[in-house]
């Protein structure tokens, strides 16, 4: 579709914007659904956050990404907030309803949406979550609100412990779901979760970049067979916490990229109404 009068734009906010995949894959959805709309990124600098979110009201655009550092600094800048962007306390999506500018948190929807890909349900189901920051707090509230029995999180004794404990009281108060907290430093309890759970998932960022040598799980012994290990990781697509668990012949053994396609289609209805047509895209 041609840029004319009436194209919309959608923007990525982050610092740094320039690694983002985002752009390829909503303007090649736009293409395909007929939207007219463009998707750009802007690498915004944390002091121009609220002249940007000022510029999506002037030029009616139809929302945004938001990706760090910008997650909870947005928040005050807005006019809603869905209920689980509430619950997790960060944004990632902002949609613009006629000026008015409401938040929303996809990240945990992209998710759950992988592992229904997979077969996986979280209904009934025990996890243990590793990593409470920008990805494991969404994906521990919205597991928490579709249906996860069970909860148990760790996370290191670093400033981020304070959210960890922060979202178990959440998800004990708000949820059916029943979470607790361990220190990540305790690996006999952290080896005996694991093989007691359904689910593992790690949201540490640990097998990426300068760390895509690491993995907090080496031994393949405290996995199971019947079990599911998630990597929020998403480049390389075999991370060294993949590979351990495949030793251990894993049922299913997922990495991020399910997630951030999925978290993406769910921002992008939010903005269209419509599906992202993900089996047509080749990104």
């Amino acid at each position: 579709m041609k840029i004319d009068g009436h194209t919309r734009l959608v923007g990525l906010i982050a610092h740094p914007a320039g690694h983002s995949k985002s752009p390829a894959m909503h303007n090649a959805a736009f293409a395909k659904t007929n939207v007219n709309a463009r998707f750009l990124a802007f690498d915004v600098a944390p002091d121009q956050l609220p002249d940007a979110i000022t510029a999506m009201r002037t030029f009616n655009m139809l929302g945004a990404s938001i990706s760090m550092p910008f997650k909870q600094a947005v928040i005050p800048l807005l006019d809603h907030l869905d209920k689980t962007a509430e619950l997790v306390g960060a944004v990632n999506t902002v949609v613009n309803h006629d000026g008015e500018l409401t938040g929303y948190t996809t990240d945990g929807i992209g998710f759950v949406e992988a592992l229904k890909d997979d077969g996986v349900s979280l209904a009934g189901q025990t996890m243990t979550l590793a990593g409470v920051g920008g990805a494991g707090t969404p994906i521990a509230i919205q597991a928490a609100l579709s249906g996860l029995k069970t909860l148990n999180v760790f996370n290191i004794n670093d400033p981020s412990v304070k959210n960890a404990k922060h979202i178990v009281q959440v998800i004990n108060e708000q949820t059916d779901c029943h979470a607790t907290f361990y220190p990540l430093e305790d690996r006999d309890q952290f080896k005996r979760a694991i093989s007691e759970s359904d689910i593992y998932t790690d949201a540490t960022g640990l097998g990426m970049g300068k760390l895509v040598d690491k993995t907090l799980v080496d031994d393949p012994t405290w996995f199971h067979p019947d079990m599911t290990v998630f990597d929020t990781v998403y480049a390389p697509s075999v991370t060294k916490l993949m590979g351990v668990a495949q030793q251990a012949k894993v049922a299913h053994v997922i990495n991020g990229q399910g997630m951030l396609l999925n978290q993406g289609a769910a921002a992008f209805k939010l903005w269209t109404g419509k599906d992202m047509p993900l089996k047509q895209l080749s990104l």
